[in-house]
């Protein structure tokens, strides 16, 4: 509050001293008494009773009458600021404070409020305010997947979403794929595809890894003559090993180029000992499945299934799980709550080969 000299009011003989003491009380208390009031010296007199104001020529009063001026003024001050301010006891209120402000002849403004002791405040902690967690992504993946386990298989739509600007190319995908399915030479369910963008000096490399797209509307389930290619309710296209036949229809279908099929070789044929992690049986398909003496799934065509076998485990596919760039996202796309949801409901996301109708459920980031 801006410090406000009190007016220098002159008591007439026509007021009653009580009358004129009270109202400069009252003055002083709506000047702002106990935030900051300055009392200017040689008016405190008229501005705490009429004791001071009697005093104007302060040299010809005697010294017993101005000790008795200065006593009955203190009294008046020390009533005045305890009134303003409940908080404040008298013992409290050094004389000094007072004194300056019932010195009628002093030339200084003293602030009531450095006058009126206060009680020390607690010091103040600083708000410790903690940085927002940011939710690991393969958490949160995981939770989906657990949600969407929940509800009838017919309910869920799995679904994959790559982001290209992440994916930096390293096949981490491709060789944890591979080690998951027990996959043999010339067996690749999830290829890496490296393209080079641009024209010298200004050339980049493009890396778009191609899983099975799962398609909504697959252009291999109908081409299969014995019905070993079929969709799940959930979407997903399985191949049954025990019926299929091995005709390849269904690779010269895909037009993404997701099927191979699996002419029994090995790592380490025409070697001396075959090695144990090429006997190592398979889980597709949430079955055992050991190529030992050509049976299934030699013979057969062989593709991507979203790690089914993982899915069923309340686990995420192992493309996933691994991948270095954290490119690879999945889940249940009929969950709005879920990542790969509002990853595919953004408007720069596409999927490939869109014109042929097959609606894909895996989805690029671009």
């Amino acid at each position: 509050m801006a410090e406000q000299p009190i007016p220098d009011q002159q008591p007439t003989p026509e007021q009653p001293e009580n009358a004129r003491a009270s109202s400069r009380r009252q003055f002083l208390r709506r000047a702002g008494l106990v935030a900051a009031v300055l009392v200017p010296a040689g008016v405190a007199g008229g501005a705490l009773g009429t004791a001071a104001a009697s005093a104007a020529p302060s040299q010809e009063m005697a010294a017993a009458e101005r000790e008795a001026l200065r006593q009955r003024f203190l009294d008046e001050a020390r009533a005045a600021v305890q009134a303003a301010h409940p908080l404040a006891a008298s013992e409290q209120l050094p004389e000094a404070a007072l004194a300056n402000l019932a010195d009628p002849t002093g030339q200084r403004a003293v602030k009531l409020q450095a006058a009126v002791p206060r009680p020390a405040a607690a010091p103040r902690q600083a708000a410790q305010v903690a940085p927002p967690v940011q939710q690991n992504v393969l958490v949160r993946m995981q939770q989906d997947l657990q949600r969407a386990l929940q509800k009838p298989i017919e309910q869920r739509r799995w679904a994959m979403a790559i982001d290209l600007r992440k994916c930096i190319g390293c096949s981490a995908c491709t060789v944890a794929c591979k080690a998951e399915n027990k996959l043999p030479p010339g067996v690749v369910y999830r290829p890496v595809v490296e393209e080079e963008v641009g024209t010298y000096p200004n050339v980049s490399r493009r890396f778009t890894p191609r899983p099975c797209m799962q398609c909504e509307n697959p252009p291999c389930v109908p081409v299969c003559p014995v019905s070993a290619t079929y969709q799940r309710p959930d979407g997903i296209v399985e191949i049954d090993y025990n019926a299929c036949i091995g005709c390849r229809y269904c690779i010269a279908a895909c037009p993404y180029g997701a099927r191979t099929f699996d002419w029994g070789e090995n790592y380490t044929s025409g070697t001396p000992r075959l090695e144990a992690y090429e006997q190592k049986v398979s889980f597709e398909y949430g079955q055992s499945w050991s190529r030992e003496n050509g049976q299934s799934p030699v013979g057969n065509v062989r593709k991507c299934q979203f790690c089914v076998h993982r899915l069923e485990a309340g686990m995420l596919p192992a493309c996933t799980t691994t991948c270095v760039g954290g490119a690879t996202y999945f889940g249940d796309a009929n969950d709005p709550r879920s990542l790969v949801s509002e990853l595919i409901s953004r408007p720069n996301t596409m999927r490939l080969k869109e014109e042929l109708g097959t609606r894909p459920k895996v989805y690029y980031v671009l």
